[in-house]
């Protein structure tokens, strides 16, 4: 089968958004390169191709040779996956309902059949429906998890599917899809941005492999997410939490115990939050967990496997942390496969002023049921020093009593605008101007360290001179 000069060119720009981050300003550019900016959507738009490509005897990619054959093969998969789009979101419904327990997926015959047909074997049939579903989970915890329409956000989203399906999907299919526990991850961010979101995201979309015998996922997606704050364990118990203990292993351990590590799913991901304040030693055992892919029990010799990923999170300066030796360099670059900023609130609002009334419009609704108009009656300016979580307690607390006065460490009145007017007019000695600008930083990267790394003083200082204003 040969393609014409038409055919060829649509197919290659399907091939293209096919394999295009979903976030991406390309992917929409090709959205309109295939719609030809006519009111139809780009699936519609394929499927009137895929009617033309039939009536001309089209069935399998390997009727084709050389680039057609490669053109028609993507093409396909492009097809399956969206024929099974809306099956897809019901299967994801149902298996959030169902739990731990994974579901029947009662499509999959169906599909696994049109793969067949289109000219796939019977393991990349199965592999490629693995992936779909995974492409699915990943859209949608991605999509619905992380809102927000600010240049920032945009970014956020475009990196976090990066970061579980590469830069190119094609090249993940066919060689990464089952060896991405090798990529770790470092979230950065102020408490509160919602680097626990952007974990999960990551955690909920790894590949699970189809089970066709038993007619479902290898195991459910709901349990391939493991959180731990490191920050709430003492260290005495810390290494027990991590790589779990054997009955007898120190005073009042009367049981073995598993830990995070040996809980973690082959498909699964751990996230340890907090990762910047553990201890030295603890770095050291992680980093021998990433680099050698096991892990010994307190109390025990025996060496486990570990098949999972690990997204480490924190809200410290890192490159302080690094430097002041807080943090190992060894365990920084077994840590950093990826490095994600998740941004301040008060970046986003000053990005796109209405996302602070989409942020409103979110958290009223899963509260109440249905979006509520709520009046903040903060300062313009105001700094949201504990980002999305301060702004999701404030919605509470407006709701319960009618006004939130704000963290009266961020409300300040117009710093810039008086700095401005005292060194117009000579009105400031060093010690207000140095004030002056301390608060203006700490508004806006809303940590008393990040303040004194940029100024070169000592946190106490920078402290107490934001305490004058």
């Amino acid at each position: 089968m040969n393609l014409t000069g038409a055919q060829r060119e649509f197919l290659t720009l399907v091939t293209r958004a096919a394999a295009c981050n979903p976030f991406s300003d390309e992917f929409a550019q090709l959205q309109a390169r295939i719609t030809g900016g006519r009111k139809v959507s780009l699936v519609d738009r394929w499927n009137t191709e895929l009617h033309n490509l039939q009536a001309a005897g089209f069935t399998s990619f390997k009727q084709a040779e050389g680039a057609d054959r490669e053109i028609l093969r993507y093409a396909s998969l492009y097809e399956i996956y969206h024929r099974y789009l809306a099956a897809f979101d019901e299967l994801i419904a149902a298996q959030l309902s169902a739990g731990d327990r994974s579901v029947p997926v009662p499509f999959a015959g169906k599909a696994l059949t049109l793969f067949a047909r289109r000219g796939f074997n019977a393991e990349e049939a199965r592999r490629h429906f693995a992936i779909m579903f995974q492409i699915r989970r990943a859209f949608r915890f991605i999509d619905r998890g992380l809102v927000g329409q600010s240049e920032c956000m945009k970014e956020l989203r475009r990196h976090l599917w990066n970061n579980v399906f590469t830069h190119d999907i094609r090249f993940y299919a066919e060689h990464l899809w089952n060896r991405m526990e090798d990529f770790s991850t470092l979230l950065l961010g102020e408490t509160g941005t919602g680097k626990g979101a952007a974990a999960a995201a990551i955690g909920r979309s790894g590949f699970i492999p189809f089970d066709e015998k038993r007619g479902c996922f290898a195991e459910s997606f709901t349990r391939t997410f493991l959180p731990l704050n490191l920050s709430q364990f003492p260290e005495t118990l810390l290494e027990s939490e991590l790589f779990g203990h054997r009955k007898g292993a120190f005073t009042g351990a009367i049981a073995d115990h598993e830990g995070v590590f040996a809980r973690c799913s082959p498909h699964g991901a751990i996230f340890l939050d907090e990762i910047g304040d553990v201890s030295g030693p603890v770095q050291i055992k992680l980093l021998h967990v990433l680099q050698d892919r096991t892990f010994t029990p307190v109390g025990s010799h025996d060496q486990i496997r570990f098949r999972g990923r690990v997204i480490g999170a924190t809200n410290k300066p890192i490159e302080q942390l690094r430097q002041t030796g807080q943090f190992r360099d060894d365990f920084f670059y077994r840590l950093c496969s990826d490095v994600i900023i998740v941004p301040p609130l008060r970046q986003r609002i000053a990005e796109d002023s209405s996302e602070l009334d989409d942020l409103i419009a979110l958290i009223t609704t899963r509260l109440t049921g249905q979006p509520v108009p709520i009046a903040l009656g903060l300062p313009a300016h105001y700094a949201w020093p504990g980002n999305v979580r301060e702004l999701e307690q404030a919605i509470r607390r407006v709701l319960l009593t009618q006004r939130y006065t704000g963290d009266q460490r961020a409300v300040a009145p117009d710093v810039a605008g008086r700095l401005q007017a005292g060194v117009a007019d000579g009105s400031l000695d060093a010690d207000a101007l140095l004030a002056g600008y301390c608060r203006l930083l700490y508004e806006r990267h809303g940590t008393y360290e990040e303040v004194a790394r940029r100024t070169n003083l000592d946190r106490r200082t920078v402290k107490a001179y934001i305490g004058k204003q």
